[in-house]
């Protein structure tokens, strides 16, 4: 979870994240080069006396610097492009959960499970617990067993939202009358927030998530006890 420590990114909990923080370090270094390089010459430019009164054109320096920032676009399109696609893949998901967005709420749907439904409030400062941390826990979490292919389907039944867990490198827009659809994978167990990212409203902010990361044997235990009740 971000704190207002945090100035990088957040740990990754998933192989997603982990690939886009990857990127985001490889593109950040990319920029870096391009920055020294160019600041390098434009200071040079301002304190050397050289003068060339004959010169009328470059044919090599052009070339140079057509050639050199289209390598550099191919540097940082190759592992985008590749990044694009495993973002893409569902990967054979062993578990479906639906969620709806409303205002301002979210309801989950296990369908896997005997159509197991709940919604999920934002606890208001007056109820909450000295545990709880303000504006981003809820009152009903998604649980999951960690080390599983999640797959997520998305939508709303009033205006766009956007449900958004970044430790785990999802956001994926809800639509209402559209059906979207992601995947994940959460590789350690944890509480993981999130929040609506969408300007859906004066509230959108003060929608949460919470995803409670455990392991499968404890998830069965769970399931099995909210299916009873």
């Amino acid at each position: 979870m971000a704190t207002w420590k945090t100035l990088l990114l957040q740990d990754s909990s998933s192989p997603l994240m982990e690939q886009l923080a990857f990127f985001h370090d490889h593109a950040l270094l990319v920029l870096t080069i391009i920055t020294i390089l160019v600041g390098q010459l434009m200071v040079s430019l301002v304190f050397n006396k050289l003068v060339h009164r004959f010169l009328l054109e470059g044919q090599l320096i052009e070339v140079i610097w057509t050639i050199l920032p289209a390598i550099t676009l191919i540097f940082i399109a190759l592992p985008s492009l590749r990044l694009i696609y495993i973002l893409d893949e569902t990967n054979n998901p062993l578990l479906t959960i639906k969620t709806i967005g409303h205002q301002w709420y979210w309801s989950y749907e296990y369908s896997d499970f005997q159509n197991l439904e709940f919604d999920s409030y934002m606890i208001p400062v007056n109820e909450m617990s000295p545990w709880n941390f303000r504006l981003l826990d809820v009152d009903n979490r998604i649980v999951i067993p960690f080390k599983t292919q999640i797959r997520m389907l998305v939508s709303a039944a009033d205006v766009i939202h956007s449900w958004t867990i970044p430790s785990l490198g999802v956001k994926i827009d809800a639509t209402p009358g559209r059906l979207n659809q992601t995947s994940f994978m959460s590789n350690r167990s944890g509480l993981l927030y999130g929040q609506c990212s969408e300007i859906c409203g004066a509230n959108h902010s003060f929608m949460p998530i919470v995803i409670e990361s455990i392991s499968p044997s404890f998830f069965i235990k769970w399931i099995t006890k909210m299916t009873q009740l």
